[in-house]
């Protein structure tokens, strides 16, 4: 063998082929050499072109806006993060580097949906744990332009689920902390922040156009108070203002029953549910997409803490909110979960505004148990008009669906009034009519086709088990036996204050 390699190096034409491999290695050796040279003289450059804030041109002091002393060294870095942000938004940044960082979202979105989601512009409302992660998540993923607002400052119980905030960040503005820890890893993003509570009365302007005249691309409600959270989806709708709104994170702690889905399905959150209710009384009952939890209550999991009763003592107990109609009892939070929420929205909005395709699962419906009701209650309602010797040919119940979906889920919790109990629900009217349930329009001397429709209105019915309202038809309907000789006065208390609840409701129905 090594007789072989010496006559084949002996020979010209082996000869010839060493030298090709040498003078090839040599070559690509050259040139990779060369290429990472060049690239450690660009970086090079880049950092010494950050102006040092030790060479008595840059002063720390104007920093204070950040909350930090000026003689420490986390000011010296914030002031090179600031330099190199302000010459990045002026567009004195190496190009090739951004789309470096942003590579791998690059090759998945692709360049086109990149381009696209580098030109957009995002507001955020509400920078705490959940608006947080959405925040840097868009950052990071190459939103060029976030609108920031928040009123509230940063505190050490945040530090548990906020994205960025450190111990030296607390007691400063939410808003500011992120645009302090963003601009050290995307100095190129531009910040328009704005420390303040969002209302209808300001809606215009913090919902409005960039400093350019571009509109929003997406708006995302990250907020937890409920008559703020309504007051921004109100505008968005009306407005047709694409916003996906963050429902409640708190209490909660199993991440698989998040999902994203339309406002009209979160049937199982409780803040989907407070603000649904106070939508549908404004007319919108679908076509905002949430982000929520379907993760249910139960013995052992967290619950809202109560307030100390030394605090009621004190007064009003919403004199001790930080703003009017803000909460004041502490919410029981996981770090993770509201994460978790944020990167899902985060995720909907980076797919939307790049026109990515999604498929989400749909939320389980109850649209075949919906459906089931009504049909009980059309049953109920001609029975009881048979007690009344009515002719029930054609009888209608004004009855629908949605009607069925406000009383089960709204109105009663998915649970029966009497014994709470969560399974086999219907509707059934509380109290047997003192004259006819039927209303005809149409027919006799008038002429034509006569209709026929029961009167059972929302506040006529309750939530029970089958077999509870079978046991109250024979009880109350058939036997006439009055309900306080059925049920207790606190059960007849809780009913009819649910029953005016409806009531009110229905106010707002014509």
């Amino acid at each position: 063998m090594s007789g072989y390699i010496s006559d084949l190096l002996s020979s010209p034409r082996g000869q010839l082929v060493t030298t090709a491999v040498i003078s090839g290695a040599a070559v690509a050796t050259l040139i990779f050499g060369f290429q990472a040279l060049e690239r450690e003289e660009r970086l090079s450059a880049l950092k010494n072109s950050i102006p040092s804030v030790t060479d008595g041109k840059h002063h720390t002091t104007k920093l204070n806006s950040f909350g930090g002393s000026n003689e420490n060294a986390e000011d010296i870095e914030d002031a090179r993060n600031l330099a190199l942000a302000q010459r990045a938004q002026a567009g004195d940044f190496d190009e090739e580097l951004i789309l470096e960082q942003l590579a791998r979202n690059q090759v998945f979105l692709t360049p086109e949906g990149l381009d696209k989601l580098r030109n957009s512009f995002v507001v955020v409302v509400g920078c705490g744990g959940v608006g947080s992660h959405c925040t840097a998540s868009l950052a990071r993923s190459g939103v060029s332009k976030l609108r920031l607002i928040d009123f509230d400052q940063v505190t050490l119980s945040s530090l548990n689920r906020h994205s960025v905030a450190t111990l030296a960040d607390v007691g400063t503005p939410k808003v500011h902390c992120l645009r302090r820890r963003l601009m050290a890893i995307t100095p190129w993003v531009h910040f328009d922040l704005r420390q303040q509570k969002f209302d209808g009365d300001v809606a215009n302007e913090l919902l409005g156009a960039w400093e350019d005249g571009q509109k929003p691309d997406f708006i995302i409600d990250a907020i937890d108070n409920i008559d703020t959270k309504v007051a921004l989806l109100k505008y968005c709708y009306d407005n047709k203002l694409p916003v996906i709104s963050s429902m409640g994170a708190g209490c909660k702690g199993d991440p698989t029953k998040i999902i994203i889905g339309d406002i009209g399905n979160s049937t199982d959150d409780g803040l989907s549910r407070a603000t649904r209710r106070r939508l549908k009384l404004q007319g919108i009952t679908k076509g905002i997409p949430v982000v929520y939890s379907t993760e249910q209550s139960g013995e052992g999991k967290a619950e809202l803490l109560p307030l100390d009763q030394a605090e009621f003592e004190k007064g009003s107990v919403g004199d001790l909110g930080v703003m009017p109609n803000f909460r004041v009892r502490i919410l029981p939070v996981l770090g993770t979960m509201p994460a978790i929420f944020g990167m899902t929205v985060a995720n909907h909005v980076i797919l939307s505004v790049t026109g990515y395709p999604v498929d989400y699962a749909p939320a389980k419906g109850r649209d075949k148990m919906y459906d089931g009701i009504v049909n009980y209650v059309q049953s109920c309602e001609e029975k009881l008009a048979r007690l009344f010797e009515h002719d029930l040919v054609g009888l209608r119940s004004p009855i629908t669906v949605g009607d069925v979906a406000f009383l089960t889920e709204e109105l009663y919790r998915a649970r029966s009034a009497i014994t709470g109990i969560p399974t086999r629900l219907t509707l059934i009217r509380w109290r047997r009519p003192d004259a006819i349930n039927v209303s005809v329009i149409g027919g006799g001397e008038e002429g034509g086709e006569e209709q026929k429709c029961s009167t059972v209105r929302l506040r006529d019915l309750v939530c029970m088990t089958k077999d509870e309202a079978t046991r109250h038809e024979k009880q109350i309907f058939k036997a006439g036996v009055q309900l306080e000789k059925l049920y207790d006065a606190e059960t007849i208390a809780r009913v009819e204050s649910k029953m005016a609840q409806a009531a009110e409701y229905e106010s707002y129905r014509w």
